[in-house]
């Protein structure tokens, strides 16, 4: 049979067989984000963007945590502490550090922490163990990296983020 011949007769059959097929499966895609220091807040955060696998759910949300006032008193101590959801324009103006692709239980274990993190008892934000760092550390542990807590790092979200995307090669480097 001359090969022409045989393209019209597996035709049909590709075809049919790609419309039983089911479309791709989509993902939700965690970005982590930098802002360095300034008058705004939170200079640690993350986005969460695309589609869950098992529902399809539309996901397009982002979390960062920092003190509710910006005063010398976190300086000091514990102060009150919140969510922070940023807007376009931030968002725009921050340094996306590296994305991770999501299964649907990361997905869900991240916005656990979100969760535990909205639930924490005032005062809860502190500078030195509590900030919008170690926010998006034990977000970025739920999203199945490797994470570690350096001290030297806790106060400066650029240089720790770049540190989690040194122990995790397996995320997407958006920023060198």
């Amino acid at each position: 049979m001359h090969r022409s011949a045989l393209r019209l007769l597996l035709a049909p059959l590709i075809l049919w067989l790609l419309a039983l097929s089911p479309p791709a499966a989509a993902q939700v895609v965690a970005t982590f984000y930098s802002h360095e220091f300034g008058e705004h807040f939170p200079h640690a955060f993350f986005t969460l963007k695309g589609k869950t696998i098992a529902e399809g759910t539309p996901v397009d949300a982002n979390y960062g945590f920092t003190a509710k006032s910006v005063s010398p008193a976190i300086l000091f101590g514990s102060v009150a502490g919140r969510l922070d959801i940023a807007d376009a324009h931030y968002i725009s103006q921050s340094d996306a550090q590296f994305a991770v692709t999501l299964t649907d239980d990361q997905y869900r274990a991240m916005l656990a922490v979100v969760e535990k993190w909205r639930a924490r008892k005032s005062p809860s934000y502190n500078l030195n163990n509590a900030n919008c760092v170690h926010f998006v550390g034990e977000a970025a542990r739920a999203a199945g990296l490797t994470v570690t807590f350096p001290k030297p790092l806790m106060k400066k979200p650029r240089s720790y983020l770049q540190e989690l995307m040194r122990l995790n090669p397996r995320v997407t480097i958006l920023r060198r």
